[in-house]
């Protein structure tokens, strides 16, 4: 006999939240209003997986304007939305650094947001500052085409991670809803 996993505390609580307030948790993980839109119409959802699949699903439809309502949620790499908990935990790995990689990120930022039109997107979370260095160094050369799925994916990431933390969330506790 195989069990249906039951909700955790934060996707009970999703489900249950009104409209306004599970769409402003939604846009909370990812600015585009398609994004939210398409994860909101399907609620309830029974578990996190199912919410996560949701998310991925309307992750990889999002047209380009919807792309760019997304990245246009995220602050550069190296300086964190001020007062935003999430932003703050996800760039921890420039914390500790140096103001010499500081000013290089900000120099390698300014140079792909003008080259892309948008701001440098990855998915942060567990890498350190030399890493996200790194990866802009390597992604700045891409063709605006490639760059693009890249972005996809990376918002996928991100948007997976927030979501998880949104359905994992106890009761009063965490991120919104």
């Amino acid at each position: 006999m195989t069990s249906t996993p039951s909700p955790t505390p934060g996707l009970t609580r999703f489900n249950a939240a009104e409209e306004h307030a599970a769409r402003a948790a939604l846009r909370a993980v990812c600015a585009s209003a398609a994004w939210a839109d398409e994860v909101l119409a399907r609620r309830p959802y029974p578990d996190t997986a199912s919410l996560l699949a949701a998310g991925d699903a309307a992750t990889a439809g999002l047209r380009a304007a919807d792309l760019a309502e997304a990245m246009a949620g995220h602050p550069p790499i190296g300086r964190p939305k001020p007062g935003d908990p999430a932003s703050a935990r996800e760039q921890r790995g420039m914390t500790d650094a140096s103001d010499a990689l500081r000013a290089e990120m900000l120099e390698l930022n300014l140079a792909y947001q003008e080259k892309f039109g948008h701001v440098f997107l990855i998915c942060a979370t567990g890498l350190t500052g030399e890493q996200m260095r790194d990866a802009v160094r390597h992604r700045i050369d891409n063709a605006p085409e490639h760059e693009r799925e890249i972005v996809r994916g990376e918002l996928g990431k991100i948007n997976r991670i927030r979501l998880a933390r949104l359905a994992a969330a106890p009761d009063g506790e965490g991120d919104p809803p």
